[in-house]
């Protein structure tokens, strides 16, 4: 097992218990479960002889820095407090977040905030976090859960770890690969946020299909924040000149494919801007060149994105494979067309709305985006059909699915089962 998950006082302990705690997971937690000391809340949820105390939402990516995965958690959680009212007749207190001792106040944290536990980061997750939430039925919206739970319903985004393992490190892909089928057939509920990544978590013996329900992103976040169109200025763009991309080196990403798009004297004209914590040299790095007119804008401000997309002649996502694809709606959501690689779940979201261009041919984006900057009527087109697509994702609709799937594991919970439905 990797170190990096773990503070150094723990190491050793992981090291010698390193069987008990990964490989052999299933077995640990029954044996533990059994004994009745510490999870004898599960026990007693499996028998349907207790009620849920509150819902209480996983708080640990509070202590993080900010992810896509983070911001659907963030998104979420405002619809749930939204809908708090709803709520509350299912449980007998208010929702709360749970999170480690080190993470500060947030903005973004609707319901109130109980800080708790002797450790951080993983371990907190699969070792405090199960005895803070005994009672409780527990929400984890990204992507991990305590091991040890069973009353949980759990968010997996995704199965990059099986479908695209060089995307991570060894231990992260090794850790993933072995907690998330402890959890998927140990948690009530599993929840999915696309068809594709459905059947990928049924493909690769994460969770039975019966047991998954899927809730889309929602995209409509944007709008909330004006744009800041400074930042077209200071990077020195023009208009319908550039396209907007990510700069992220994972594999599956595939922005290589970019590079070598743009190093094609068809797009001389028009730059590459890349969106994101990864510069030329982490590109550089890995062996890629980094074409005349390529810009690195760092991580950026929301407003500030707006106002790229809505500047640009179009984003591209040249993914092998997503467990949905948030980028490509959002630049939809305010007229940017999208051209996408037909791969994971990015046909099942851009649908009929956006272009596609093969995954592994450079040619097909030089064409694609090519087309877009010479024909306004196509250009046209994309963009009135990629707002009306992204009105069918709404974080509304998000969080009324998600009540829903509280309900009903609390209906079945009540009614004597043990919360599955």
């Amino acid at each position: 097992m990797a170190t990096e998950f773990f503070p150094a006082v723990w190491r050793p302990v992981i090291v010698v218990n390193r069987h008990l705690v990964i490989f052999d997971a299933r077995r640990a937690y029954c044996r533990q479960t059994k004994s009745g000391k510490l999870f004898s809340g599960a026990r007693r949820l499996m028998r349907g002889a207790v009620s849920f105390r509150r819902l209480s939402i996983n708080g640990k990516f509070l202590g993080a820095k900010p992810t896509g995965v983070h911001r659907v958690a963030e998104q979420l959680i405002r619809q749930l407090f939204c809908r708090r009212d709803e709520l509350r007749d299912l449980f007998h207190e208010a929702p709360g977040i749970i999170a480690p001792r080190n993470v500060r106040d947030s903005d973004q944290s609707s319901f109130a905030l109980e800080r708790g536990g002797l450790v951080r980061g993983q371990l907190w997750e699969q070792l405090d976090l199960p005895r803070l939430a005994r009672r409780d039925l527990l929400l984890n919206l990204c992507n991990l859960g305590p091991m040890a739970s069973t009353a949980a319903i759990t968010m997996i985004h995704d199965a990059q770890v099986f479908i695209t393992p060089e995307s991570y490190s060894w231990a992260f892909a090794k850790w993933y690969r072995n907690v998330l089928p402890v959890i998927g057939h140990r948690h009530v509920r599993i929840l999915a946020v696309s068809e594709f990544s459905a059947a990928q978590l049924v493909r690769f013996g994460v969770a039975r299909p019966e047991q998954i329900s899927v809730i889309s992103n929602g995209v409509d976040h944007l709008l909330a924040h004006e744009p800041l169109t400074k930042i077209v200025d200071r990077l020195q763009l023009n208009r319908r000149k550039f396209v907007v991309a990510l700069a992220n080196v994972q594999a599956h990403k595939n922005v290589g494919l970019l590079l070598r798009a743009f190093a094609d004297p068809a797009l001389a004209g028009i730059k590459l801007v890349l969106v994101g914590a990864a510069g030329a040299k982490e590109f550089e790095a890995l062996g890629h060149s980094i074409p005349q007119g390529a810009v690195f804008t760092g991580r950026i401000e929301d407003g500030e994105l707006r106002a790229l997309l809505e500047a640009a002649l179009c984003l591209a996502f040249p993914s092998t494979t997503e467990g949905f694809g948030l980028p490509p709606l959002e630049g939809m959501t305010v007229g940017c067309p999208a051209v996408l690689a037909p791969c994971g779940a990015l046909p099942e979201v851009g649908g009929d709305a956006a272009m596609f261009a093969a995954a592994d041919d450079p040619r097909k984006w030089v064409e694609a985006i090519g087309q877009l900057a010479t024909d306004s009527n196509v250009w046209e087109r994309f963009s009135l059909a990629g707002r009306e697509r992204a009105r069918l994702f709404s974080w509304d609709r998000a969080g009324e699915k998600l009540v829903e799937v509280i309900r009903r594991v609390v209906a079945s919970q009540r009614s004597g089962g043990d919360g599955r439905f």
